[in-house]
């Protein structure tokens, strides 16, 4: 990265003392402030910070049966807790990255902090349904003041020649809690400590969010813009404002059965976020303190940082969900074994991830990042391959290398995305443009479950007829071969698809029916048994179907991944060039 990206006048504008500063004041010309002795301690607070963050984004899913055993808490009611994170999280991004820029990104990176780690207690001790949704979006909204911080504080606090190191743990920490939190989850419900069920997922960060707080305050220097910026309120609201539009659809759309409303909010939500862009170039001439600084997208690295980081990120939480809905509903595996089975992808993107970003991208430059697409599109390929071959009969080890090989893929191509984005970033913007980053991931995120409600549910209704008019003939003949009599095997039959249709093909496909196995047949041990049994196998057929449609539909992204990643600068400066 050049020189030009530090900025001797990067320092507090109300000119703190010399040890709350993170730059010195210049010697001379194009030279570089001394790295702050504080920075590798205050990296580990804020690495803590992210991959709490990225936990408790998807670790709750784990836990819903036991919430709404515990809460009674209605499928709307589960849908606000887990998606109203993710939402919130989303809408602060953009407004909390420009807020570091004016007021400090320490300020309110440890004012994300003490928020998160207060509705963290509050979702601990949720009484209800209703305080435990309150208490998620404020979770969330915390998050999305604390998490742009990080990369702004990392991109003034660093030297170009740490950079890599810097930007590869991050980005492996962040990939891994992601990956390994329905493992946590499974691990801390199956464990039921005090007895408290579900509720230490979210306890857990108040130490850990208390520590971090105070070590923040000793080791985490500050740093804002240079010259004074203030609030753009009407750019917030209407950024605010569009994105509730496009997200609020996208997550509960499916919920609620895709409504008129969600597409005319959709629609809106563009038409709103056009008008934002306009309100902010008119203010950009006037009074040079936008919200988002649009002179960010001039340059090329960091446009298509954006584009590839939505393209990922949209593959990502698509794949991630449907494949976790898979192991789950469909092959019937616990938590805990899902969880495990993912370590195949964590250990993959955990190799690739700190090599691409130190070694490999400032040798080889934007090839690593291509290569890493193809290295998905491979692994999805091989998935492709052993869901398509195995007739439903799937274990953790036939799927652990095609995960392994995603995750070597994903490691390399989403790993060095912040790394190119920030490369010609100036200081005073780089909390706005941390934002826009982590906007577009999670906006990615939101689009992946939407995505899923077309590439996975949908299909779910016909692969459950075909599964169910396929497996009927073969029921008929073990049911034969074990007593039931001629006159009952069409009963039996009839029953037999209309509950796999039911269970895995409906609405409510987790719910289970009672009339799995026909009346007549109840009495006969041996062929409950063999219903049963068919009925599981349908259910992997179902699922293997449906999955199948979700990963061509993944391979289309992959392949937008690519493309974008051709958009990117053909090199990125090695550490220590200047």
């Amino acid at each position: 990265m050049t020189s030009t990206n530090f900025r001797p006048t990067d320092t507090d504008s109300e000119a703190p003392p010399p040890a709350e500063a993170v730059a010195v004041q210049p010697s001379g010309a194009g030279v570089s402030p001394a790295p702050d002795r504080r920075r590798w301690a205050a990296f580990v607070i804020m690495t803590v910070a992210t991959f709490l963050d990225m936990l408790d984004g998807s670790i709750v899913n784990v836990a819903i049966p036991t919430i709404q055993h515990d809460l009674g808490a209605s499928y709307g009611a589960v849908q606000w807790i887990t998606a109203g994170y993710v939402m919130a999280f989303a809408l602060m991004l953009i407004t909390g990255g420009r807020l570091g820029d004016i007021y400090g990104r320490r300020k309110m990176f440890l004012l994300g902090v003490a928020g998160f780690t207060i509705a963290s207690l509050l979702c601990g001790i949720a009484m209800n349904p209703e305080m435990l949704i309150a208490s998620r979006l404020l979770q969330g909204a915390a998050a999305g003041i604390m998490v742009p911080q990080v990369l702004s504080i990392i991109h003034v606090t660093f030297p170009d020649n740490e950079k890599g190191t810097v930007f590869a743990v991050h980005g492996t920490v962040g990939g891994i809690a992601a990956t390994v939190a329905p493992l946590i989850g499974g691990v801390i419900v199956a464990a039921n400590i005090f007895g408290w069920d579900w509720r230490p997922i979210f306890l857990v960060n108040v130490p850990l969010g208390v520590v971090g707080f105070f070590l923040g305050l000793k080791y985490i220097p500050e740093s804002k813009a240079p010259h004074a910026l203030r609030v753009d309120l009407p750019g917030v609201f209407l950024a605010t404002l569009g994105l509730l539009l496009l997200l609020a659809p996208l997550t509960f759309g499916r919920e609620l059965g895709w409504p008129a409303w969600a597409f005319a909010s959709m629609v809106a939500g563009v038409a709103v976020l056009v008008g934002f862009v306009a309100y902010e170039r008119r203010r950009s001439l006037t009074n040079g303190s936008p919200l988002v600084a649009l002179n960010l997208f001039k340059a090329r690295s960091f446009s298509s940082a954006l584009g590839l980081m939505l393209a990922c990120f949209t593959f990502t939480g698509m794949f991630m969900l449907a494949l976790y809905m898979y192991m789950q509903l469909g092959l019937g595996w616990t938590p805990l074994r899902a969880g495990v089975t993912l370590l195949a992808f964590a250990f993959g993107a955990f190799i690739t991830a700190s090599a691409s970003v130190i070694a490999l991208v400032p040798k080889f430059g934007r090839t690593v990042v291509q290569v890493g697409a193809v290295g998905i599109a491979a692994g999805v390929g091989l998935f492709l391959w052993i869901n398509g071959s195995s007739d439903g009969d799937i274990t953790s080890w036939s799927i652990a290398p095609a995960l392994f090989v995603i995750g070597l893929g994903f490691g390399a191509a989403a790993t060095p995305i912040s790394l190119f984005g920030l490369k010609d970033v100036p200081h005073e913007d780089a909390g706005s443009a941390s934002g826009l980053i982590n906007t577009m991931q999670q906006l990615g995120f939101t689009i992946g479950i939407a995505v899923v409600s077309l590439s996975f549910f949908t299909p779910l209704v016909s692969s459950a007829t075909s599964s169910g008019d396929e497996l009927a003939p073969k029921l008929r003949q073990e049911l034969a071969a074990v007593g039931v009599p001629a006159d009952q095997l069409g009963g039996a039959a009839s029953a037999y698809r209309h509950c796999v249709n039911e269970r895995f093909g409906g609405e409510n496909a987790s719910d289970e029916p009672a009339d799995c196995v026909a009346p007549a047949v109840r009495g006969n041990e041996k062929a409950v048994a063999v219903v049963e049994s068919y009925v599981q196998r349908a259910g992997a057929q179902t699922f293997s179907g449906a999955f199948q449609v979700t990963l061509y539909t993944g391979l289309g992204f992959i392949v937008v991944a690519f493309l974008a990643a051709g958009a990117l600068p053909r090199r990125v400066s090695a550490p220590g060039q200047g």
